[in-house]
């Protein structure tokens, strides 16, 4: 592996994120359109600073003898900065929730469909129930190679442990 001061010379005339520096500078008080020299060194700064963090993420994988970079890797190459690290970890604990509450969508989401179906057959067919004739938990099926199985099906019909 190469040190980075050895691999910054490869980056210097592309930029990579001008568009999202330039909505962030906005974003953070700057014009609207700021000079195109001040997007050029904040790009190659934010590149810089990617490029090294990668390369001591790569350092500590090799450390312990792997290939691969785990997230790990890089919270163990931001452990001195405390803000980045809470920043990180911050975003990966968000990550896990939105992971947890899609899967919760996806599961609902054939229940959800034949609720509503349900729902607007009641509403054509005149059925003025208080709860408009239908319930969101759906119904077991019999038999023992159908057992825990729902009769409402998810996608791709892998049943309602597939995903």
């Amino acid at each position: 592996m190469t040190e980075p001061r050895a691999r910054a010379g490869h980056h210097k005339g592309q930029q990579n994120f001008t568009k999202e520096l330039k909505l962030l500078m906005y974003a953070y008080g700057d014009d609207v359109a700021p000079l195109d020299e001040t997007t050029k060194v904040f790009d190659e700064i934010v590149t810089d600073f990617i490029i090294s963090s990668c390369h001591e993420a790569a350092l500590c994988a090799t450390h312990a003898r792997r290939q691969k970079i785990k997230v790990d890797d890089f919270r163990f190459a931001l452990r001195r900065d405390a803000q980045k690290l809470g920043r990180v970890q911050e975003l990966l604990a968000m990550d896990r929730l939105l992971r947890t509450y899609r899967k919760t969508f996806n599961a609902n989401d054939d229940r959800l469909a034949a609720a509503t179906a349900a729902a607007a057959a009641a509403v054509a067919g005149g059925n003025d129930d208080a709860d408009g004739g239908f319930e969101l938990e759906s119904a077991e099926v019999g038999g023992d190679e159908d057992a825990g199985r729902s009769t409402t099906s998810t996608r791709g019909g892998r049943g309602r442990g597939g995903g």
